[in-house]
Parts: structure tokens; sequence; C-alpha cells
């Protein structure tokens, strides 16, 4: 590994480190801080991220990234609905229960919305739960929906609550609103096979 690569790493490891610390409330971390717990000058956060804002969005996107990965479905379903109305359930508890890194995450992942990007490999995850039950050809235009209904609602959930009457303050009305996510989605997926 180059020097260059050895720096970048222990600033990452720093930042996240730091995130982790204050549990994603990244307006307490200062570039001096993440400088000083990497051992390095504080010019080269700008010099390998841009600015200390671009350093903490590459370090939550990986932060979610090992949270998407290593998820894994433990029950039993017996249907698609089922599973991927489970496997969305808990994201969804997560991005609430994680906001101020979760609004990091899928902030990041707007402005640069690529394939490897976890807006994306969540996408890749709900599929994973389509077994058997979807139609042919409408399982990532479905996962694809989920994943930015979910992302609407968390980034905009006092107006969803005002427009739809969800209150995402409380653990069972989120199960609510994913459950009838999935719902309109696998009713709509199979007319439109049909």
């Amino acid at each position: 590994m180059d020097k260059n690569t050895d720096v970048k790493n222990r600033i990452i490891e720093a930042a996240t480190e730091l995130i982790e610390q204050h549990d994603g409330n990244v307006k307490e971390i200062t570039a001096r801080a993440i400088a000083g717990k990497a051992g390095v000058g504080l010019g080269l956060i700008n010099y390998h991220f841009g600015s200390k804002e671009e350093l903490i969005t590459e370090c939550v996107q990986r932060i979610i990234g090992k949270v998407v990965e290593g998820f894994r479905m433990t029950g039993h379903y017996e249907t698609d609905k089922e599973r991927i109305r489970a496997c969305a359930v808990y994201v969804f508890h997560f991005l609430f229960e994680h906001s101020a890194i979760s609004r990091i995450s899928i902030l990041g992942d707007l402005r640069n919305y690529t394939e490897d990007c976890n807006s994306v490999l969540t996408q890749r995850g709900f599929s994973l739960s389509l077994k058997n039950d979807m139609p042919a050809g409408n399982g990532n235009m479905a996962v694809f929906m989920l994943t930015a209904a979910m992302q609407t609602a968390f980034l905009g959930s006092e107006t969803v609550r005002q427009l739809l009457g969800y209150d995402f303050t409380k653990a069972e009305e989120r199960a609510a609103y994913i459950s009838k996510l999935v719902d309109i989605l696998f009713d709509g997926a199979v007319r439109i096979d049909e």
C-alpha cells in the first residue's frame, strides 16, 4: 500500500470511529478531531477528500454498506411478500434508529447514484427476497419503487404524517406503512403481468 492510500485509510478509519462514538451526530465532529485521531495534518483531509463533509459521506456510505451486507433473513417465510415485508421493515426501522447516518447516506446516494451506492445495494438485498411470487421482470421495478418510497418517507416523515397519517416515531406505524406499501407493490405487479 502506498503512503497516500495509507494516510487516506487512516483518515477514513478515524472519522468512522468518531461517527460511531457520536452516534452519527456529525455536527459534533470537527476536521481537527479527525486529523488528530488519524495522526495527520489537517490539510490532508481536504487534499484527499475535498472537505470534511465529503469525508463524512464516504465513511457513512461504508458504515451503511456494512449493515446492508450484514443483513441476513433469519425467519422462515412462506411467500415472497412476507419475506420482503420483513426485510423492508427491518431496513425502515434502521433508518429511523440511525437517522443521522441514514440521512447522510441517502442524500449522498441521491447526489451520486451509482450501481455500488447503498440505495442500489439495498435494492439488490430486497431482490434476494423475491424467489417465486413476483412475476418475471417486475421484481427489479418493485424493489426500486420500494426503496424510493422508503427513502422519501424517511426524509419527509413529517410531511408523510400530514399527508398519509403515519407517525414514524412509532415502530408499529413504520411497520404499517411498509406493510401497505408492499401490498400495493405486489398487487400492482401481479395485475401488470396479467
